[in-house]
């Protein structure tokens, strides 16, 4: 799931108003203008360099609040306990960020422990995993920024995890992370390996390493926990006490059989995972929202560029110009993934419920710079809104814990 970066921008009406029926929501179409990413993440960078010349203007039809009372309240929902939001900067990584935040909540709920893990040292691993990938398919796989959420139950198998205290990828005096020059630098030299036909793993693996570690450090061997010396393997099995075969990715897609594990077709997905369960969209929604009634977080993902999604208001419905609530169904859902107007962009953490004149809405943590256009001080900092007929339409997988899935665990082929 990429980050949309410009959906930290604040959208400003531009006063032309195009209503789609009588009855139904407005639309208008606005501007964008600089929001948070650029007032904050981008000069908190020393690479920056502000243009001078007049920005290009950018306007798009967006849903019309004017008039509407939304539930964008911190306060009004019932929350599950979380880590203060982070910022993902300019990077690609709401994937891990997300997930990281998931499994921090997941932590607490099962031991009672408050922990702040290191999301690069995932990021670090990661990279590692796509160049090798990258050499064994012989320059055929993607090596972008985006990743899926179940990539970090894959990495911390195989090198475990850090506390962010030990290692944060951050250089010294550097405010927010940017991997834009490294992430270049890396994908440069995969380009060049495999126009050379340079196929040698260790010698990939070890030039990605070193860019890796010139922008982030090196990832700490051993780790210090309580006076103690571990591998990080040892703190995410024995201090931790995660087990990451207890998580399952949860789909909804027509194109394959329901109570079936299937591949999530979307680039993100490099390494080609089939441990998505393909559940009817009903099953979907009871198991999302009876998870969060019953004192447990979800990790999900889909599609944040869409009329209905405002980063000023911070909140997130399908207007009925796009379709009415009522007809939102399995169809409905599939049409717009196949014809790719549903895209899978970004990935956040659900941790809160409201529910209210027949309406439910879902409190998001969010790692993206739109959620933070509200300014540091405000109580909503880092967060959205979403209701549920946005989550039943564009919302395209989560990741909860098994103890969710027993009441349809019978019906899996």
């Amino acid at each position: 799931m990429k980050k949309y970066i410009f959906l930290s921008f604040i959208l400003i009406f531009t006063g032309v108003t195009v209503f789609a029926q009588d009855t139904g929501d407005k639309a208008a179409f606005r501007e964008y203008q600089p929001g948070y990413f650029q007032n904050f993440i981008l000069k908190g960078i020393s690479t920056f360099e502000q243009k001078s010349e007049t920005p290009t203007v950018h306007r798009s039809l967006k849903m019309d609040f004017d008039g509407m009372k939304v539930p964008n309240d911190i306060d009004l929902y019932k929350k599950q306990w979380y880590n203060t939001p982070v910022s993902q900067g300019n990077t690609g990584s709401c994937w891990c960020f997300a997930t990281t935040s998931f499994f921090e909540s997941e932590i607490f709920r099962m031991t009672g422990k408050k922990v702040k893990l290191s999301e690069m040292f995932t990021v670090y691993w990661e990279y590692v995993e796509k160049a090798k990938y990258f050499v064994e398919t012989r320059g055929e796989s993607a090596f972008e920024q985006g990743s899926e959420a179940n990539a970090v139950n894959r990495i911390w198998k195989t090198y475990g995890i850090s506390p962010d205290t030990s290692y944060n990828g951050l250089s010294e005096g550097q405010v927010y992370h940017n991997h834009e020059k490294m992430y270049d630098e890396m994908n440069n030299y995969l380009k060049g390996v495999k126009k050379a036909n340079a196929w040698n793993t260790d010698e990939v693996e070890s030039t990605i390493r070193s860019i890796l570690d010139h922008y982030m450090g090196r990832v700490p061997e051993m780790l210090t926990i309580d006076g103690k010396q571990v591998t990080p393997q040892y703190y995410l099995k024995f201090i931790l006490k995660l087990n990451m075969d207890n998580y399952v990715d949860v789909m909804s897609l027509m194109q394959y059989p329901y109570f079936t594990y299937a591949e999530y077709p979307v680039e993100d997905n490099w390494w080609h995972s089939t441990e998505y369960l393909n559940v009817p969209l009903t099953d979907y929604m009871v198991i999302l929202k009876k998870a969060i009634q019953k004192g447990y977080t979800l990790c999900i993902g889909g599609d944040v560029s869409e009329a209905g999604f405002d980063p000023s208001l911070q909140v997130a419905v399908v207007p009925s110009f796009d379709i009415p609530t009522t007809s939102i169904n399995e169809a409905a859902r599939q049409f717009r993934f196949s014809n790719k107007t549903t895209t899978d962009d970004h990935g956040v953490h659900l941790v809160g419920i409201y529910e209210k004149d027949g309406e439910t809405w879902y409190l998001i943590k969010d790692s993206g710079s739109g959620s933070r256009n509200c300014g540091k001080e405000h109580k909503n900092f880092g967060f959205y809104f979403f209701r549920e007929d946005y989550i039943k339409l564009k919302i395209m997988d989560f990741m909860v814990h098994k103890d969710m899935l027993k009441d349809i665990m019978g019906k899996v082929k």
